[in-house]
């Protein structure tokens, strides 16, 4: 219990691994566009999770993609100030790392509309896509982790105590029974290493854009 709030576990199937959403560079791993109600709802302490696909023919069925304990959380103004995630905003003639830079939303007064920076979230010609804007917006908020393991093309098995975290029917699943938490914590504690451990499988092809579709 948490200050009498429960902690949470959200786990969700990662269908496109771009190293966008979530953003696990610069040593820090951000979720801050899709998954709208995760970002509406986790809480600093929860956990997010991402599976693999278990479509036909997917090699990552029941693997992690990434684990990552919330820190930090924070609207779009704050995250596009902060000096600490300058360099997750996108360059779009930069590397794929900078291309697919995740501090996408900005806007000049509070009482301005959102700017949406030329992005894999954006239109090919760079103007804003719509489908996108409301999704991510939605959200309201940026996690922020330095208290991650990002596997990316290199996911590994996910034991078969919590593969309960695989079977998401929806957008998510959440888990409170404490002891289920703290096991799949403790086994992620016992892996040799955390932080960044793989590439996004996406690398492997050229820079996309994703049409909100």
């Amino acid at each position: 219990m948490l200050g009498g709030r429960k902690l949470k576990l959200y786990s969700y199937i990662v269908t496109r691994d771009f190293g966008f959403a979530p953003n696990p560079f610069r040593s820090v791993c951000t979720l801050a566009t899709c998954k709208p109600k995760i970002r509406k709802n986790a809480q600093v302490e929860d956990w997010i999770v991402g599976i693999g696909s278990g479509a036909k023919g997917s090699q990552f069925k029941n693997k992690l993609i990434y684990a990552m304990q919330v820190q930090e959380k924070m609207g779009f103004d704050d995250y596009w100030k902060d000096p600490r995630f300058i360099k997750k905003r996108p360059v779009m003639n930069g590397s794929k790392r900078q291309m697919y830079g995740d501090n996408i939303y900005h806007r000049p007064s509070l009482d301005a509309p959102f700017i949406q920076e030329d992005s894999h979230h954006s239109l090919p010609d760079g103007e804003k896509n719509d489908d996108n804007y409301k999704r991510d917006l939605s959200g309201q908020y940026v996690l922020i982790s330095n208290n991650f393991w990002y596997y990316g093309e290199d996911a590994i098995i996910i034991p078969d105590d919590f593969l309960c975290l695989a079977k998401v029917k929806r957008s998510h699943r959440v888990f409170e029974e404490k002891i289920k938490i703290d096991s799949f914590v403790e086994w992620l504690e016992s892996l040799s290493q955390s932080g960044y451990l793989g590439q996004p499988y996406m690398f492997r092809t050229e820079f996309k854009r994703y049409d909100g579709k």
